[in-house]
């Protein structure tokens, strides 16, 4: 994925991530807000950082505890982040691939980053063949 498509697909997504963002406190509230926006606690994440943080960890990058060192947020604000980001990138169309990079610690990243760019593939599938977020559940290993 080039820096430039990194960047559409911010501005793809940043406005239905604010317009999830805010149904989801308006739930939590039971009502319209009584102040203006802006007020309140901040997110940890910026909509952009949610998007990449979530790019990151679909291509199995990085793991989210790794990914969250790197935000500065702990591997659960990670998992919130993603669990927001992924429908909305099914919803769009937008398929990110499987890296074959795996960075497990920050001195991987660094060498990582010292090799070179490379580019991700992101495939743009259409609205109707968009297949909507399931979780996979994993049975539990028998310890027999």
């Amino acid at each position: 994925m080039t820096r430039q498509q990194l960047i559409e697909l911010i501005d793809a997504l940043t406005p239905a991530l604010e317009v999830h963002r805010e149904r989801v406190l308006r739930t939590r509230r039971g009502h319209e807000r009584l102040v203006a926006p802006g007020t309140g606690a901040k997110a940890k994440l910026t909509p952009a950082e949610r998007i990449l943080a979530t790019v990151l960890h679909l291509r199995k990058l990085a793991t989210m505890d790794l990914i969250g060192q790197l935000f500065g947020v702990t591997a659960m604000t990670i998992s919130r982040a993603k669990q927001e980001v992924h429908p909305l990138l099914e919803t769009h169309g937008h398929h990110i691939n499987t890296s074959t990079a795996r960075l497990l610690t920050p001195a991987d990243i660094a060498r990582s980053l010292a090799s070179g760019p490379t580019q991700t593939k992101v495939k743009k599938t259409s609205q109707k063949s968009a297949r909507p977020y399931t979780r996979t559940l994993r049975r539990p290993r028998s310890s027999t």
